[in-house]
């Protein structure tokens, strides 16, 4: 009997040992993106910028979600900084069949590239034409980007 008993604590404790670890490893699935499906990692050649802190990251955010309210039309996707140091990056989709594959995304994501060289902190680049926006994300210091159709669909990139 008090064997079982432990065996049931030894279970509970390691389920929730586990659930913590996994919430801690993504806590904004479920909530504005499902779980991830896919994955990449993409190796930056280019060094983390050490002015880019905290409100660089936010008001990069701020400044591309800005200029879609400029263009007359309601914006196809959302842009967040989360995280305790807002270094990961949130994009997801305003409305179905936008982002639903992962060459959607790819596409949307090669696409921001021309939309990020419109920042000041792009034109300051020596050579801009050689950075693209996963380049330029982490330069301001994001970690992650998670891509999402808003409904059934995730795919997040690890910047190194």
């Amino acid at each position: 009997m008090m064997m079982d008993l432990r065996s049931i604590v030894a279970g509970v404790v390691s389920y929730l040992l586990l659930a913590t670890a996994a919430l801690a490893a993504d806590s904004h699935a479920g909530r504005y993106y499902p779980e991830p499906s896919s994955s990449e990692v993409y190796t930056s050649p280019f060094p983390r910028l050490p002015s880019a802190g905290k409100r660089t990251r936010v008001g990069f955010t701020v400044g591309l979600n800005a200029r879609q309210s400029k263009r007359g039309y309601a914006p196809t996707y959302h842009l967040f900084a989360k995280g305790s140091e807002a270094e990961k990056l949130i994009i997801v989709a305003t409305g179905d069949g936008r982002y639903d594959t992962l060459y959607r995304m790819r596409g949307l994501l090669a696409a921001m590239t021309a939309e990020a060289r419109l920042s000041p902190l792009f034109r300051q680049l020596a050579s801009p034409e050689n950075v693209n926006f996963f380049d330029l994300v982490r330069m301001t210091g994001f970690s992650q980007i998670t891509v999402s159709d808003g409904r059934a669909f995730a795919h997040r990139v690890d910047l190194n």
